[in-house]
């Protein structure tokens, strides 16, 4: 039953890489070379438009039925882009499919939460957080791998079986009690949350390669942000169903798992995104080479993330861990530093491993600590929260970190430019990381809910062992809720 979760996990992580190898040949076909980074952009938009709803309908609906929904949506999209004659269309779908990877995400950690409470769901958890950095290797080899023995349009093709096997194990397997409520989602925080990520990633899609930072463009889409932000912060404080509500930030500790989730979002896509700009130029290195030898950096946060979800899940502490993660992702950060054009090829390969052991341990305390710290009703809406600000946190920070990486390689493609740009972003990556550490240290230890919530049928959460210490789930009574079984 887990396994199935974790296949629709699988789909929205590898769906985020796998396309880019197969872009040249994908211009070749349909041509539209001047809108190429829009199949990467529609997507990503989208799905980070829609994380929240997802979330939101899954605590009003049901999250079984928001995540077969999401599953469904998701693979019709990645047929019609299968399909799709020019790149007009090919855009359209993949916005498409976008919507469908939306609620992939949250809808299985909401799921995995409901089924065994945060103590319990440590080691899932940290299993959904290990797919997103083995995503950013294997998306891009499997890509390849389809393009050069199959075709481009295999590479959405080969989401259907996996999707279906998602939705057959999941239809069948997962049986939860969904307590329906009678309320509209909110429209308005929905159009100014719609309108404030689409702001922020034209912002960072744009600022500093499109149009310069100081450009009219995009001061106009600083405050358009700006205003939606506020405007949306306004609107949920009197919504009745809000889509992000308030109510989850009273708790100290779910603010700050939100700000680690931004920060460590930040700083993985940045150092994932410039760090192979070095080996490809400095080292020489082929696209697929230098995706391998980052793999001390992607193996670190595998590590972290499952050795903190075991341990916490028999009843470990978890405030530790930011701490150190802040401080292990300084020091790492800082020691890329020691980069330069001689430097032998294993050598700064095993440099990145520091850093990837202090992104993870930042990550799956984040995500402990999100799940703990939201009401059974709200789960869907923490979770859709904390992969929100996780994804624009990646957005900022890549183009944040790509404009220094710019100014400091002074446009030039010289080994020792890159190497100053890879400095640059070093020392950025460095900052995130001392933020991180010092609001780690706002963390209280709180015990996490062992065990299912009410409402979910005991046959449907799996054995796990004894349980943690922590306060048991209750039940709660909310006005406008009938129990109904999924």
């Amino acid at each position: 039953m887990i396994a199935g979760l974790l296949l629709g996990v699988v789909l929205a992580t590898l769906d985020g890489t796998i396309v880019g190898t197969a872009l040249p040949v994908i211009v070749d076909d349909l041509g539209g070379l001047d809108r190429l980074s829009w199949v990467v952009t529609a997507y990503l938009l989208a799905a980070a438009v829609t994380t929240p709803l997802w979330g939101k309908v899954g605590d009003l609906y049901g999250h079984k039925g928001g995540y077969l929904a999401s599953i469904s949506v998701f693979l019709a999209g990645s047929v019609l882009c299968g399909l799709a004659q020019d790149m007009g269309q090919l855009i359209a779908f993949r916005a498409v499919q976008g919507v469908g990877a939306g609620g992939l995400f949250v809808g299985a950690i909401s799921l995995v939460g409901t089924l065994l409470g945060p103590a319990g769901a440590g080691r899932s958890q940290s299993v959904i957080g290990v797919l997103l950095p083995a995503a950013m290797i294997g998306g891009p080899l499997i890509g390849g791998l389809l393009t050069d023995q199959l075709d481009w349009r295999w590479v959405f093709y080969v989401n259907v079986p996996v999707g279906g096997v998602a939705l057959a194990v999941v239809g069948a397997g997962v049986r939860v009690r969904t307590e329906r409520v009678r309320a509209r989602v909110d429209l308005a925080g929905a159009a100014l949350l719609t309108a404030a990520i689409l702001a922020l990633t034209l912002l960072s899609s744009w600022g500093g390669t499109t149009y310069a930072w100081t450009s009219p463009r995009i001061g106009a889409l600083a405050l358009v942000a700006v205003a939606a932000v506020a405007g949306f912060v306004a609107v949920e404080r009197r919504a009745a169903e809000p889509v992000i509500p308030p109510r989850l930030f009273r708790d100290r500790n779910f603010g700050v798992a939100q700000a680690l989730s931004f920060t460590a979002g930040a700083a993985m896509l940045g150092a994932a995104t410039y760090l192979p700009q070095y080996m490809q130029q400095v080292r020489g290195m082929s696209s697929t080479g230098s995706g391998l030898l980052l793999l001390p950096l992607m193996l670190g946060m595998m590590g972290a993330q499952l050795t903190i979800g075991r341990r916490v899940s028999e009843g470990g502490r978890y405030r530790p861990y930011p701490i150190a993660g802040g401080a292990l992702a300084t020091a790492g950060a800082l020691s890329l530093l020691l980069l330069g054009t001689g430097t032998a090829t294993w050598a700064a390969s095993v440099l990145t491993l520091l850093l990837g052991i202090g992104l993870g341990c930042l990550l799956q305390p984040a995500l402990l600590i999100t799940m703990n710290s939201a009401e059974p009703r709200d789960i869907g809406a923490a979770s859709g929260t904390q992969t929100l600000l996780r994804t624009i946190g990646g957005s900022l920070g890549v183009a944040v970190l790509g404009s220094v990486f710019a100014q400091r390689a002074h446009g030039g493609s010289t080994p020792a430019g890159i190497v100053a740009g890879v400095h640059g972003v070093a020392l950025g990556t460095a900052a995130l990381g001392a933020v991180a550490f010092a609001v780690s240290w706002l963390v209280r230890e709180a015990p996490l809910r062992s065990g299912p919530p009410a409402g979910v049928s005991p046959a449907a959460a799996p054995s796990q062992g004894p349980p943690a210490a922590g306060r048991p789930a209750s039940p709660r009574t909310t006005a406008g809720r009938s129990p109904e079984p999924y």
